[in-house]
């Protein structure tokens, strides 16, 4: 049976693990910004968060946080991933090669930022920290009427926080898109995805 107050718990959980600054959240602003099939990555991040916070609350999470070894992988890959990207986001800002284009020129195209954002979404293992591991430990642990709704509520989080991110970077696009504000922008990402490494690091 549906249950609000899980429901809202879900919802909750979610959104304080989605909202914080991560790789994927990044390419979402950087693809609405340039105007770079904004739907369809979007649509994708939520699809692929969907499908793992469901595994997650279906048992995998429990499986993986019993797991020394699947937690380390996941742990220390999700670290190695965001050295990586914060890297990148600073390389890009010392350049100035992170300047956007506004006007909406796709440069992309759609199977490419399709691959893009797979490839952010999938092949971080940080993302399964958040989703599978840590939502999917919480829902799996409450009686199998609730689980539904817990799942839904950390789903509907997702739904609603890309499709708010996409749209208001897109509405921003003018003023991100200025070399300054997107190369600040750039650095404030790389020095996040450091400062996300070393808790991920220290949690160990």
């Amino acid at each position: 049976m549906f249950s609000q107050q899980v429901f809202l718990q879900g919802l909750g959980l979610g959104a304080s693990l989605i909202m914080s600054i991560g790789a994927q959240n990044a390419h979402v602003i950087r693809t609405s910004v340039r105007g770079e099939h904004v739907f369809a990555t979007v649509a994708t991040c939520i699809v692929v968060d969907v499908a793992l916070i469901a595994v997650g609350v279906a048992g995998l999470g429990a499986l993986i946080e019993s797991s020394p070894v699947l937690l380390a992988l996941a742990r220390y890959g999700g670290a190695a991933f965001l050295l990586w990207y914060g890297w990148r986001c600073w390389s890009s800002s010392i350049r100035g090669g992170a300047t956007l284009d506004a006007e909406g020129r796709h440069v992309l195209s759609l199977a490419r930022a399709m691959t893009a954002v797979l490839a952010i979404s999938l092949l971080n293992p940080a993302v399964y920290l958040d989703t599978v591991v840590l939502l999917g430990a919480v829902g799996g642990s409450l009686a199998g009427g609730q689980r539904l709704s817990f799942a839904i509520g950390a789903m509907t989080a997702s739904a609603l926080w890309f499709s708010a991110l996409g749209l208001g970077a897109r509405r921003c696009a003018p003023v991100l898109s200025r070399p300054g504000v997107w190369r600040a922008l750039e650095a404030a990402t790389g020095a996040m995805m450091l400062v996300l490494a070393f808790m991920l690091l220290r949690g160990a």
